[in-house]
C-alpha cells in the first residue's frame, strides 16, 4: 500500500523529507495526489528532465545492446525478398516482417513516453496508403486496418511498380532500434528513384555537419534548406499541413528519448547519445526516404544499423 511508504523510507534512515522528485511528465494526478497527502510536508517536484537527459547518454554496455538490436533488423529487412509478392496484403507482408524479428527475440513492445502517443511495432506502406496521414507524431501514418486504429499496415494489397516502404522499430533486451528500408516489385517511377537519392544526400549532409556540441536541432534546420532547395517544400516529413517538425529522435529504452532533433532544440550533442535520423518525403502516391539508427562518438556520428541503403527491387 502507498500509505507504507514513508515507513519503508524511515526503515532505511529517510525521515522528515522536504523535497520529492517525481517523473511529473508520465505520472498521472491520482497518484502524485497519493503522494501530496502521504507527504504533506514535502515538495514534490518534476524530476523527469534529469532522468531524461541521464537517459540520452548510454553507456557501451547499452551500446552493445543497441547494436545487438540492429542486427536483428537487419535480419528481418535481408529475409523480405524471401515473402513479399504481388498481390499480397499489407498486413500480410507486416505480419511476416515482424515474424522474422519475433522470432529473433522481439516481445512485440515498444514503448513510447509522449502522452497519447500509442505506437504499433512499426509501419508498412505501399502506394497510395503511404500518403495516408495518422495522429501518430511521424512523417508517414498509413491506413492502418480500422479507423480505431488508422496507422501502418491496412488491406491494401500490394501492386508492381510503387513504393513498398517500411519502417520498424525492434527491441531486444529492452533496447530499441529503429530503420526504414525501401522495397519494390518491378521498377520506380524517376521521381520517386530520384526523391530517395535526395534522402540520401539529405542524410549524408547532416552526417557530415555534426558532432559533438553541435545543437540538436541544426541537423533539422540544415535538413529543411536541403529539401527546400531540393524542391520538396511541400513534401519533406510529411505533406502539406502534415508536415512532423523533427528530422530525428532518440532511442534506447523507449522511441522518443532524447535528444530530439528538431528545431529550438539547444541540447548540444555529446558523445554517447543514440538517436535515429529519418529524412523522407511523402507525395501522393506514396512515401520515400531513409531511417538509420546512430551513435554520437568522439570523432562524429557512427551508424548503429548495418542493412545496405539501397531500394531493393524484386521481378
Amino acid at each position: 500500500s502507498p500509505k507504507k511508504i514513508p515507513e519503508v523510507l524511515a526503515s532505511f534512515g529517510f525521515t522528515n523529507l522536504r523535497k520529492i522528485g517525481l517523473e511529473l511528465d508520465v505520472l498521472p494526478v491520482n497518484i502524485y495526489q497519493v503522494y501530496q497527502r502521504i507527504f504533506p510536508n514535502a515538495e514534490l517536484f518534476d524530476v523527469s528532465p534529469l532522468i531524461k537527459e541521464i537517459r540520452a547518454v548510454k553507456s557501451p554496455y547499452e551500446i552493445k545492446l543497441l547494436k545487438n538490436t540492429l542486427g536483428v533488423i537487419d535480419q528481418a529487412f535481408l529475409a523480405v525478398p524471401s515473402f513479399l509478392r504481388e498481390g499480397m496484403l499489407e498486413i500480410e507482408l507486416a505480419a511476416l516482417f515482424e515474424g522474422e524479428m519475433r522470432k529473433r527475440g522481439y516481445s512485440g513492445w515498444c514503448k513510447m513516453r509522449s502522452f497519447n502517443q500509442d505506437f504499433f511495432l512499426g509501419n508498412i506502406c505501399t502506394g497510395g496508403s503511404g500518403a495516408c496521414p495518422g495522429y501518430f507524431d511521424g512523417p508517414v501514418g498509413g491506413s492502418g486496418v480500422s479507423a480505431s486504429q488508422p496507422q501502418g499496415a491496412g488491406w491494401k494489397k500490394i501492386k508492381r511498380d510503387e513504393v513498398i516502404y517500411i519502417d520498424y522499430t525492434c527491441v531486444i533486451d529492452g533496447y530499441t532500434g529503429d530503420q526504414t528500408r525501401i522495397f519494390c516489385i518491378g521498377e520506380l517511377s524517376p521521381r520517386m528513384v530520384k526523391a530517395f537519392e535526395d534522402a540520401l544526400i539529405i542524410e549524408a549532409e547532416i552526417l557530415k555537419n555534426i558532432k559533438p556540441g553541435t545543437p540538436a536541432e541544426e541537423p533539422y534546420l540544415l535538413s529543411v534548406k536541403l529539401a527546400e532547395e531540393m524542391g520538396y517544400r511541400d513534401n519533406f516529413m510529411g505533406y502539406r499541413d502534415d508536415q512532423v517538425k523533427f528530422i530525428g529522435h532518440g532511442i534506447g529504452l523507449e522511441l522518443d528519448e532524447w535528444p530530439i532533433l528538431a528545431k529550438g532544440i539547444k541540447t548540444p550533442l555529446v558523445p554517447g547519445m543514440t538517436f535515429a535520423l529519418e529524412p523522407k518525403f511523402v507525395f501522393p502516391e506514396g512515401a520515400i526516404g531513409t531511417e538509420n539508427s546512430f551513435v554520437m562518438t568522439e570523432a562524429g556520428p557512427q551508424y548503429l544499423s548495418i542493412t545496405p541503403e539501397v531500394i531493393t527491387y524484386l521481378k
